[in-house]
């Protein structure tokens, strides 16, 4: 799965396209550093690093994560318990630490939100890949 980071002198997000069901929460929110019409698209120095970290953390689908440059690791996890939401006319989502395991026995972890097609039409199953918006999915 590819990723991509970007960094400021405090904080580095961390976005991965594949798990981004495309709600456009992160640019809605705050558009002068996450601008989909930019390259590139996320302006670290578009807002304080408060800001970005709220934004961040409002991303259903957790294509979005950061961690502290001080700390240098990797995103936290989520230490809670299982939660599943449906999102109207969109995917399911699932907060929580989750093992997926594929049809040929492949075991993908995921940490803090998974978003999983309930439309039938992600080129990505099991995961949403934001189909559902082009096929007007109802549900």
């Amino acid at each position: 799965m590819t990723e991509k980071r970007y960094t400021n002198d405090e904080i580095t997000v961390v976005w991965k396209p594949e798990t981004c069901i495309h709600s456009t929460l992160c640019w809605k929110g705050l558009i002068r550093v996450f601008n989909p019409k930019e390259r590139p698209w996320i302006n670290m120095q578009g807002a304080e690093t408060e800001k970005i970290v709220e934004q961040v953390n409002k991303c259903p689908s957790g294509a979005l994560s950061f961690f502290y440059n001080s700390e240098n690791e990797e995103p936290a996890t989520v230490e809670a318990e299982s939660i599943v939401e449906v999102m109207e006319n969109g995917p399911l989502l699932v907060y929580g630490n989750l093992k997926i395991k594929d049809a040929q026995g492949n075991e993908t972890a995921k940490h803090k939100v998974t978003a999983f097609c309930r439309c039938g039409a992600s080129e990505n199953k099991p995961f949403c890949d934001g189909s559902h918006k082009k096929i007007d999915f109802k549900g």
